[in-house]
């Protein structure tokens, strides 16, 4: 059965994609996710000055979770700022498009797995929407609620996205459930 849902699979896929595309270019869901630093050129110098390597940095940041007991650490926390600081070079539009691509297609591939597991050929549009919105709303939203609790990054578009993305998919899906 699982080779009749490829055209769904697809579908949705290239339907995430454009959703994708409009949340964050027409609708801008995201436009309020990352502010603009006061003081970003002076920021940059100092980063480019200390030769920062890319990768996640914690600030303040320990070696061993035994420092976070110092005295020093203490008031660096306390002193503040307390965050986080990804640092990547010149991203690839390219890339980044073909891979969130690929996201979406082996997102719907195992979400069509997933479904064919627990739902028979034949079944009614709403039970196959029911399912596949409920695993597409974990898929798509589980990791961004706890990355913001520990991050403190927006999550609003997220949010959004992820309910939409997983209406879009569980429709799809309804819509193309093989008959019995």
């Amino acid at each position: 059965m699982l080779t009749s849902l490829l055209l769904p699979v697809l579908l949705s896929g290239v339907s995430l994609f454009f959703a994708s595309f409009l949340s964050w270019m027409v609708l801008q869901f995201h436009k309020q996710d990352w502010i603009k630093l006061e003081k970003e050129d002076d920021v940059m110098d100092a980063l480019r000055s200390a030769g920062v390597p890319q990768g996640s940095y914690m600030i303040p940041g320990c070696v061993d979770p035994k420092e976070m007991q110092s005295d020093e650490y203490k008031k660096k926390f306390e002193e503040g700022p307390v965050g986080v600081l990804t640092v990547y070079g010149k991203p690839s539009m390219g890339r980044n498009l073909g891979l969130t691509f690929v996201y979406f297609l082996v997102v719907s591939f195992c979400l069509a797995y997933l479904a064919q597991l627990h739902i028979k050929p034949g079944a009614g549009f709403m039970t196959v929407f029911r399912f596949v919105a409920t695993a597409g709303l974990m898929t798509f939203l589980a990791a961004m609620v706890q990355h913001a609790i520990w991050f403190h990054n927006r999550i609003v578009g997220h949010i959004v996205e992820s309910v939409l993305y997983a209406v879009i998919v569980a429709a799809i899906f309804g819509a193309m459930w093989p008959a019995a």
